[in-house]
């Protein structure tokens, strides 16, 4: 169901997946810019499995994002924190934030019930592959604005990006694919969507990570 949430700079669009009542709701956040879009029907296939487990789900955009009527260039970190941060604190029960990974720099200042990260990312490490795809080969910091694969970024965002880290407060349980060394507290097998040239899906993936959240999920308010 399509839906939209108020946040204190105005209001952007939401999708909701799976049951109105229940004990939990799940909040999925994706990366930001090009990666969003390659993960989106992903990410959409994650949430409706979870909905015949018998989770509710949202799926917001964020500021400057997807359909929002914010111009990319005008959104900041702060904006996307303060809309996520507004979206729990209206949510009537439990919510439990799930990110890809990007997205899990913008649930900082949520109150959330638990933490679910995919290949979580820092910003330093975002803003090093936006670098390398900038035209021209090096992003200018003295320009207010600068334009990374079709989207024109702040470069006050650059800078806040710099410093961000995913929240790291528990409970926390971290999903990461492939060959990726880095912790993780489980490892499977499979391609990194956010590496492919084009949008795609794998609905596998979603049904193995759909088992893995909705256990996840449940563990954390005792359901």
């Amino acid at each position: 169901m399509i839906d939209r949430y108020d946040w204190p700079g105005g209001h952007e669009a939401l999708w909701r997946f799976g049951p109105d009542t229940g004990p939990v709701a799940l909040l999925l956040l994706l990366p930001p810019f090009e990666e969003a879009n390659r993960t989106r029907t992903f990410a959409v296939g994650l949430l409706r499995a979870l909905a015949i487990r018998g989770i509710a789900s949202l799926l917001p955009d964020l500021p400057g994002q997807g359909e929002s009527l914010l111009p990319t260039e005008a959104a900041t970190l702060a904006d996307w924190r303060a809309a996520i941060t507004a979206l729990v604190d209206a949510t009537d029960r439990p919510v439990i934030g799930a990110s890809i990974r990007a997205g899990a720099l913008f649930d900082s200042d949520a109150d959330l019930a638990g933490r679910w990260q995919l290949a979580p990312q820092t910003g330093a490490a975002l803003v090093r592959e936006l670098s390398r795809i900038a035209r021209p080969a090096r992003i200018d910091r003295s320009t207010k604005v600068v334009e990374v694969g079709g989207n024109r970024i702040a470069t006050v965002l650059l800078d806040e990006l710099d410093g961000a880290v995913p929240a790291d407060t528990h409970p926390r349980r971290i999903v990461r694919l492939g060959t990726d060394p880095a912790d993780a507290d489980l490892r499977i097998d499979a391609a990194p969507l956010w590496r492919r040239a084009e949008p795609g899906d794998d609905p596998a993936l979603a049904e193995q990570l759909a088992d893995d959240l909705a256990a996840w999920s449940r563990a954390c308010v005792g359901w």
